[in-house]
């Protein structure tokens, strides 16, 4: 290998907040192949620093941003960047990621990543810039919402809107809301497992990254643009060109009839109304792509018609209208842009939010919860001012509010009786993306299994037949979902270790291969880009197991588990599969088919030998 590294810059910035610290960790080539970056780097880093009994609050927990070998190279998407921390929902291992242009920012400041401990004795935020890090008064900061510290801090720093990358926490944050997210880039959100909950308690408010005047220098220029305009090619394609020229707005009315949309807290397959929420063409739009991206994904947006007239915000993507309108009975599509809009600068995530919500809903719908309970909030389906009410209400930690910002299981474990039933999560304490995962049951098993606390693989656009499998597969066959999952579970850490967009790269691993060779000089085969994740879930996997969250509780909740009553899988569910599923899935991961432990053969084979011992 060259002693010189390519697609890096070879550097961790490492912050310790209680000390008031900045200094640089350097990077060695052997690390960089074996962990590459973003999630793989990250889950290392928590691995050996942070102790499986130690809180998500507590100073010595960490937070890992780190970008990947092409972040800020000329792939699209590659501004992403991913999170990696003790999570709030869990208590095990969060890993989350955001697209926008802060992956890219952080290479060309110089640094591949930014490693954050201990709390600050008063509300800070970080500003990277030409190879230094400053850490700056934030107490003018706080109450403001997402977009607001984008604002406040650009002025501050004299820098234009595209001059510089700002994430941070709104006051769902601040107030230590369990699923609290970190948004930045108008629109962009890491925001599973309570990352922004984390970064509330060191008093953390914000990271601003300046464009600055580095580059990011790769081996071989020529081969990385042919193989980011292959990409590209891919991804216009991908779906009829679907997303890159739509975004993922409309698969909600695609959703509605395969009965895989979230409709009225799992009650109900049906939703009349889907086709409404395809709004492109139908509002003012104006695109904002992340950095090196020319596909119409990402929008702002100006709703145009209904009570919500004048509104402006960011397009809500598929999950968002997910959200807030089906999950919640919510039919305008115009109320949904607002609700998205708000969810995310009062800076938590959505997917918890409206299973939140909506459970709200049902137990208030059924009698088990009552305005008088709810703080005067008449919460009946749909009622989008009560909603948004309840919005702040969770965000200050008011009232009620603050019962639901421990998230859905903890609150129904607090009202208990058949309120626990309706609620949605997984036995580990997180909760599915905007799905309705009975239809989708590769989904549902992927996420009860994750290590990340949210989605560690996608099918979406892969082709199976890379990994010795047909093309097409039954996915409502119990050994044929598992076996696919099985199969291709890795793909989608390797992908956020790069970091770059799932989308973007419309999930074709050769030729990421080949733009990570091209960026790195290496040699990397398909199997090795594989092994890249699976080496990052089994770290995962050992370490959750360490913190509490056995094999036993790959399982989901009552309600998420359930049998639909109608739709297209009316009376069909996973139930008499679950523990088949779980041991195929288990054997193809190398794991114990009955423990789901990591066999030692496995962790060998992965480079992990060194983790034996902590079985």
């Amino acid at each position: 290998m060259s002693t010189k590294l390519y697609g890096s810059t070879g550097k961790i910035l490492r912050v310790d907040l209680s000390q008031g610290k900045v200094w640089g960790d350097e990077l060695d080539e052997a690390t960089l192949r074996k962990y590459v970056g973003g999630t793989s780097m990250g889950a290392k880093y928590l691995y050996d620093e942070v102790a499986p009994k130690t809180k998500w609050s507590d100073p010595e927990n960490r937070i890992y941003i780190g970008a990947g070998p092409l972040g800020g190279t000329r792939v699209a998407g590659a501004g992403s960047f991913s999170i990696v921390t003790k999570g709030v929902m869990t208590n095990g291992v969060a890993s989350t990621q955001a697209n926008g242009f802060f992956g890219a920012f952080l290479k060309f400041s110089g640094f591949d990543g930014i490693l954050i401990q201990g709390a600050a004795p008063e509300w800070k935020y970080l500003y990277v810039h030409d190879g230094v890090a400053e850490i700056r008064d934030a107490r003018h900061l706080v109450g403001q919402d997402t977009w607001e510290i984008e604002d406040s801090i650009k002025k501050e720093l004299g820098f234009s809107e595209k001059g510089m990358s700002v994430f941070g926490i709104g006051p769902a944050g601040e107030n230590l809301v369990r699923f609290a997210g970190i948004f930045g880039d108008r629109g962009h959100s890491a925001s599973h497992n309570g990352v922004g909950a984390v970064m509330g308690s060191k008093k953390l408010k914000a990271l601003a990254v300046s464009r600055s005047g580095g580059k990011v220098e790769v081996a071989d220029s020529t081969q990385l643009k042919t193989a980011a305009k292959q990409l590209i090619e891919v991804f216009k394609n991908a779906m009829g060109g679907e997303i890159y020229n739509w975004g993922t707005s409309r698969l909600v009315a695609s959703s509605a009839v395969t009965g895989i949309l979230p409709v009225k807290n799992y009650t109900t397959n049906l939703f009349p109304e889907a086709e409404s929420f395809s709004t492109r063409g139908r509002f003012e739009e104006r695109l904002f792509p992340c950095w090196a991206c020319p596909s119409y994904h990402h929008m702002h947006t100006k709703v145009t018609e209904g009570p919500y007239t004048g509104f402006f915000g960011k397009e809500p993507e598929y999950e968002q209208n997910a959200a807030w309108g089906p999950q919640i009975g919510q039919t305008d599509p115009g109320a949904a842009v607002v609700l998205a809009n708000e969810s995310d600068r009062l800076g938590f995530d959505c997917n918890e939010g409206s299973w939140v919500v909506g459970w709200v809903m049902e137990c208030y719908e059924k009698g088990i919860l009552t305005a008088k309970d709810l703080d005067g909030l008449e919460m009946t389906w749909g009622n989008v001012e009560a909603t948004r009410a309840l919005f702040r209400n969770i965000a200050y930690r008011r009232g009620f509010g603050n019962v639901l910002a421990e998230g859905v299981r903890r609150a129904a474990e607090k009202i208990g009786g058949e309120a626990l039933n309706m609620a949605i999560y997984t036995m580990r304490g997180n909760t599915p993306r905007g799905h309705d995962h009975r239809v989708k049951w590769w989904e549902m098993l992927d996420t009860c299994v994750s290590e990340s606390a949210t989605l560690q693989n996608q099918l979406l656009m892969l082709d199976l037949t890379s990994y010795g499998l047909e093309s097409k597969f039954d996915q409502h066959s119990w050994e044929q979902v598992s076996t696919v999952v099985g199969k291709t579970t890795g793909t989608l850490t390797f992908v956020d270790s790069l970091v770059v967009c799932w989308f973007a790269c419309a999930g074709n691993i050769p030729l990421l291969c080949q733009a990570l060779n091209a960026a790195t000089g290496w040699d990397f085969s398909f199997d090795e880009c594989l092994r890249v994740g699976r080496r990052a879930i089994n770290m995962m996997r050992i370490y959750n197991i360490k913190c509490g969250l056995t094999p036993d509780m790959d399982e989901p909740s009552p309600r998420y588990g359930s049998t639909p009553v109608d739709g297209p899988l009316a009376g069909k569910s996973t139930r008499p599969h679950w523990k088949d599923m779980l041991s195929n899935y288990y054997s193809l991961m190398g794991w114990d088919r009955d423990t789901g432990l990591p066999l030692p053969e496995t962790l060998k084979e992965l480079g992990l030998e060194h983790l034996i011992k902590d079985l």
